[in-house]
């Protein structure tokens, strides 16, 4: 089986988004929407066949109805169609990943003239999402279609990658300065953080990389402790689905502290 969580750039329009639901059909497993961040994170699992023909009816929902020029929203984004990681969920088919990550990229450019820049290994290399979002169209050039981004979809990272862990700490009482502050403290190889402003509360948003090694209630913990006198967590948010080895490894206790449960995980959605 193979998982792909793809992040469009809507958050709002809840018509629209269960539209988008249906475009994906059998493969789609959870849909997470946020109208701070204006994104939609859908995870699709299935076979391969099944999973790219599910992936492409998503992707052709979002260019038909959507427009990146008329959207604002915390997170980052450069496209409609903004992130499509692919993850082989048996860690021996990853080239398949890789595959249908490349063929991916390359009928998106070819169908809707958009450019895609890939992200995950290449060879003996490796290029993560970070340095597509930092340096796409400047030192790195798209992999595939135009040299410039279209003015309503904007362009697309492909990638293949490893399951990671999406995440966020709501916090009430902490500046966005402080909560940015947080969040570089916390950042590491296998944690990316970014703070955010989201009205009332601040957010320090992570993607657990390594997720075996550095769980979510080490993450916690460490933002607990770099909160503010009078700051708090409010509570924290899973953002698609984890593995149940990431859940199991944590204390039952604090699942609910945490913002995971055991309906929560990739294993329950099959």
């Amino acid at each position: 089986m193979f998982e792909c969580v793809v992040n469009i750039s809507e958050g709002r329009d809840l018509a629209l988004l269960d539209e988008l639901a249906n475009c994906a059909q059998l493969s789609l497993r959870d849909r997470h929407s946020d109208a701070f961040h204006h994104r939609s994170v859908f995870t699709l699992i299935n076979q391969p066949e099944p999973l790219l023909e599910d992936l492409r009816g998503l992707v052709h929902g979002a260019f038909d109805r959507l427009d990146l020029r008329t959207h604002h929203g915390v997170h980052p984004r450069f496209g409609v169609v903004d992130v499509v990681p692919f993850v082989a969920l048996d860690r021996d088919r990853r080239q398949v990943a890789r595959a249908m990550r490349d063929d991916t990229a390359r009928w998106i450019a070819a169908t809707f003239a958009v450019p895609t820049f890939l992200y995950g290994p290449f060879g003996v290399t490796t290029r993560t999402l970070p340095e597509v979002r930092r340096d796409a169209f400047a030192t790195i050039g798209p992999d595939f279609g135009p040299s410039v981004p279209s003015l309503r979809l904007g362009a697309t990272a492909v990638g293949a990658r490893p399951v990671l862990v999406a995440w966020n700490l709501w916090l009430r009482g902490v500046s966005v300065k402080e909560s940015r502050e947080i969040a570089s403290a916390v950042r590491q190889p296998a944690v990316r953080a970014m703070g955010f402003d989201l009205g009332e509360f601040t957010q320090v948003s992570c993607n657990l990389i390594d997720p075996t090694n550095v769980a979510p209630s080490d993450v916690y913990d460490e933002v607990q402790r770099l909160l503010p006198e009078g700051g708090e967590i409010a509570r924290a948010e899973l953002v698609g689905l984890v593995p149940a080895s990431v859940l199991n490894r944590e204390d039952v206790d604090r699942w609910d502290e945490l913002g995971i449960g055991p309906d929560q995980t990739i294993e329950s959605r099959l």
